[in-house]
């Protein structure tokens, strides 16, 4: 159009404008303003720092203000000033509001501005820039400004705008991710731990949990926010992202924080919801898996061996007993875990899996611990692999018995037996079939476990039983490294196949008959009156052989003899003579042994 007409040239458009300037609207935008020389308007007395009321006795001039007798331009947005004792004059407010990097803030459309101002913001997106030509009609006409602006000046201005909102506005809240999960929204004093990126309305940044590497932690809804963010965050569900838009009005108001955020500003939050819990919150128990066979539930005091993955409420795995390849091992219910746990890990099932969520206040507190963040709600996935307790004993449960069950092992028998070993979550730790031999031990000599030596007793050949041994009576809380992990409850499923009956309590050797009034004569073949380890094993060998004697089975014959004769050898030169050889029945008693 000509110079007569207000001219509009839309130097840059972004993609996106989901909403524009109408009148009513309150914007901030920078602009310069230059007369057709290009040629800036006066401002040169500009000072951001005398902006404050005690340095300026002329407020800025505003359509229906009271103005002083000093103050007597009546031109539309102009500010006036106090400098040095004279009255300066700054036209529309933000000549140099590039130079000073701040914006102005007026409402359009009531007057506020000159009236070709007013019609140039309308249509304006946020980030859009526009070079407008205001003729003198809709300028400051024939009068002008005087010493600033000249009559029938055309003005140009260049605009960004930076801002826009509206007194009728509520917080817009857009949601771009929403979990399939929700089992859970932010209420009235929940407390969240979230990520933002706090922008303005133009994408600047003023702020980021993400730059600090630390989530915001705070109450929703009893005023530790600003009003917008404590009704943005409200019906959030943790692993949302939402874009919470927040007029100024609902933030930091007129005057801003003081520092990062100017006054009349919208804010922009994009937020990431991390954690929610609620003070009164107790832990929440799903169960995954659960046996169809659970003959006992864990109870306080009980001995825990189980497996688990410790995750945040967002999925971040904090702890994992599977990457150590190793359960964890506690008591439970007595404070060596977590409140949390301690609670939750009562009446499991050996093999169950369960999952245990557990607020922060029965967890880690406010403080957390090494990865695991201050007032964060965890996540335990747990698979229960066993549990005893220090009072059990063995467990028997005899499965098959031979019709002729008569003869029953005791102490001092030797036994030869099948077996399969395994952990109480049916992991395979041993077997003889495998091996494809038998185990063989004297029962009472202390070649097993002690669990095992009490399982082993009263069985008849032919006979299958399962023997279950809590870690007491077991391989302790070390184990066997590499074989039987530590505080393991054991099950054995035992099959005997061969029973040799042992000798008495105290004996290594015995007679199947009469003995020999002679028997030092009969050993002492040469008659010197002394016997060697030589003659003394080859008569008692003999005897084996031909039936009258019987050695204890199960041990090493040869070191059975050699205990035998040094027993006999009572001063310890090697021989035996008569004085020192004595039966077993002709040996002093002593009683207090």
């Amino acid at each position: 159009g000509s110079d007569a007409e207000l001219q509009i040239e839309r130097r840059f458009v972004p993609d996106e404008c989901p909403r524009t300037v109408r009148s009513g609207d309150f914007v901030r935008y920078h602009y310069v303003g230059t007369f057709p020389d290009g040629q800036k308007f006066d401002s040169r007395y500009w000072d951001t720092a005398e902006d404050k009321a005690d340095k300026n006795p002329c407020p800025q001039v505003r359509v229906g203000a009271n103005r002083s007798p000093s103050c007597r331009l009546k031109q539309k947005g102009v500010g006036i000033y106090w400098k040095d004792r004279q009255l300066l004059v700054r036209v529309q407010n933000h000549g140099l509001s590039y130079d000073r990097d701040s914006t102005f803030n007026v409402f359009v459309g009531k007057g506020q501005l000159i009236t070709g101002m007013d019609q140039a913001l309308v249509g304006m997106c946020v980030n859009e820039r526009r070079f407008v030509k205001i003729p003198p009609k809709l300028a400051y006409g024939s009068e002008g400004v005087s010493g600033v602006i000249p009559p029938n000046s055309v003005l140009h201005f260049d605009v960004l705008l930076m801002d826009i909102w509206n007194s009728e506005d509520q917080v817009q809240i857009h949601t771009y991710f929403k979990p399939p999960s929700c089992p859970r929204t932010i209420q009235v004093s929940d407390f969240v731990r979230y990520h933002y990126n706090g922008t303005f309305l133009d994408g600047t940044l003023f702020d980021s949990s993400h730059n600090r590497m630390k989530t915001y932690d705070t109450y929703v809804g009893i005023g530790w926010l600003i009003p917008g963010m404590d009704k943005g965050l409200l019906g959030m569900c943790v692993g949302e992202k939402r874009i919470i838009t927040i007029p100024p009005f609902l933030a930091y108001g007129e005057d801003g924080d003081g520092k990062d955020i100017p006054g009349q500003a919208s804010l922009v939050f994009d937020v990431a919801l991390l954690d929610l819990h609620n003070p009164k919150d107790s832990i929440s128990i799903e169960n995954k898996v659960v046996p169809e066979n659970c003959e006992r539930i864990s109870q306080s005091g009980d001995f825990l061996r189980y497996h688990y993955n410790g995750t945040l409420l967002d999925g971040t795995l904090f702890d994992s007993s599977y990457s150590r390849n190793r359960t964890f091992d506690t008591y439970i219910g007595q404070g060596y875990v977590i409140p949390g746990l301690d609670e939750g890990l009562l009446g499991v099932c050996i093999g169950e899996k369960r999952r245990i969520v557990v607020p922060p206040h029965l967890g880690y507190g406010e403080e957390g611990r090494g990865n695991i963040p201050g007032s964060a709600v965890l996540v335990f996935d747990i698979h229960v692999i066993d549990f005893h307790n220090p009072s059990d004993s063995i467990s028997i449960t005899s499965h098959y018995k031979p019709p002729d069950c008569s003869v029953l092992s005791k102490k001092g028998d030797y036994l030869k037996y099948h077996y399969n070993a395994s952990l109480l979550d049916g992991t395979l730790l041993d077997s003889t079939w495998n091996l494809g031999k038998t185990y063989n031990i004297v029962l009472g000599s202390g070649q097993v476990v002690l669990g095992m030596d009490m399982g082993l007793r009263e069985m008849c050949v032919g006979e299958k039983r399962t023997v279950i041994i809590p870690p007491h009576l077991g391989y302790g809380e070390a184990g066997v490294d590499g074989e039987v992990p530590g505080s393991a409850v054991l099950v054995f499923d035992i099959e005997l196949l061969e029973l040799v009956a042992g000798l008495p309590e105290g004996y290594m050797f015995i007679w199947n008959g009469e003995v020999s009034p002679n028997l030092f004569e009969e050993i002492d073949k040469d008659g010197n009156g002394e016997v060697l380890l030589e003659e003394f094993s080859e008569y008692i060998h003999a005897q084996v052989a031909s039936g009258k004697g019987k050695l204890a089975p199960g041990f090493d014959a040869e070191l059975v003899v050699k205990n035998m004769f040094t027993n006999q050898d009572r001063n310890g030169d090697g021989k035996v003579t008569a004085e020192e050889f004595k039966l077993k029945d002709q040996e002093a008693k002593h009683d207090e042994l």
